[in-house]
């Protein structure tokens, strides 16, 4: 943990064709706050959360992921994770500078393995943000994305060696092998997971709810709103986090959850669990069961926008 120079996740951004549906969806039955609007471009806060967004919508021609971003402590951070990645030859978009988006800062973007937009940033400016009370059911902050590959190992392998990110626990199968890997880079379990999947996408993008009533109030919200849940709720073995999985109006899969675990970084060992237990995919028994179907509804459209950065 050493060389580690990335804090956390900041946000995940996405590119749309039906902006404004997209934007009602995020904005309304979701919970984000929309903080900032500029030109089909959307800012939307966690209203718990420091992070100036979590999520940020652009009006595109095409469906994609424009970005993850991830935070690090220092300007001096973000400098030397730039020199470490050029060092190792990879390819990248800007090089550190002052960040033009809401919150300033000072980053640069590059491209993963996969050919996925990262953005690595420091000196963000602090959202005013606010403690949510009791009973309320919205996102108290961003907890994770999952990420598909085609080559599961190879990309956990680039996040190991030249982003710091360390295991925490995987998922395998006798029939499928090893179909998740979930990676860390602070004591949550987790803010980046890798998935199997047969082309590059999003998976899905994760928030946080106050509390296990709130996660439940705020599930119940989307059922009778008429949002189309695919899976759950439960509660993951891997995490021990509770799990609600819902389609946005195009498609990409979002989660609500709470009580991610935190660990022990020192005395912690991944664990391998067998996917095809029950018991490892909800420890409940509440949810449907999880099956080809739900799987398939998380490989997602193939990501159109890897090797290509997003305009803005």
């Amino acid at each position: 943990m050493t060389n580690r120079l990335l804090t956390h996740l900041r946000h995940v951004d996405l590119a749309v064709p039906d902006y404004d549906k997209q934007l009602e969806f995020y904005a309304g039955v979701w919970g984000l706050t929309e903080v900032a609007n500029d030109s089909g471009l959307s800012f939307l806060a966690a209203e718990g959360s420091p992070e100036q967004y979590v999520v940020r919508l652009r009006k595109a021609d095409e469906k994609r992921l424009d970005l993850v971003a991830f935070g690090a402590a220092t300007a001096t951070d973000v400098d030397a994770l730039a020199e470490r990645l050029i060092a190792a030859g990879v390819q990248l978009i800007s090089t550190p500078d002052q960040l033009g988006t809401l919150g300033g800062g000072y980053g640069f973007r590059f491209f993963d393995v996969d050919g996925r937009t990262v953005e690595v940033s420091a000196d963000v400016e602090v959202r005013q943000h606010r403690r949510v009370e009791e009973k309320e059911a919205i996102p108290v902050r961003l907890s994770h994305v999952v990420l598909n590959s085609p080559d599961l190992n190879r990309t956990r392998a680039w996040y190991e060696q030249h982003l710091s990110f360390a295991l925490s626990d995987s998922l395998s199968s006798p029939h499928l092998g090893e179909v998740m890997h979930f990676l860390r880079i602070n004591p949550q379990h987790h803010s980046l997971a890798l998935a199997k999947g047969p082309h590059t996408a999003l998976h899905h993008i994760s928030f946080e709810l106050r509390g296990v009533d709130e996660y439940m109030r705020g599930t119940g919200r989307l059922l009778r709103a008429g949002v189309r849940k695919i899976w759950g709720p439960g509660r993951h073995l891997a995490g021990d986090n509770t799990f609600s999985y819902f389609l946005d109006p195009h498609g990409n899969t979002v989660e609500y959850t709470t009580e991610l675990e935190l660990l022990d970084e020192d005395s912690w060992h991944p664990h391998v669990y067998d996917f095809s237990q029950p018991e490892v995919t909800d420890q409940w028994g509440t949810a449907n069961p999880m099956n080809e179907l739900v799987a398939r509804e998380s490989f997602n459209d193939p990501d159109r926008g890897c090797f290509v950065a997003p305009p803005v």
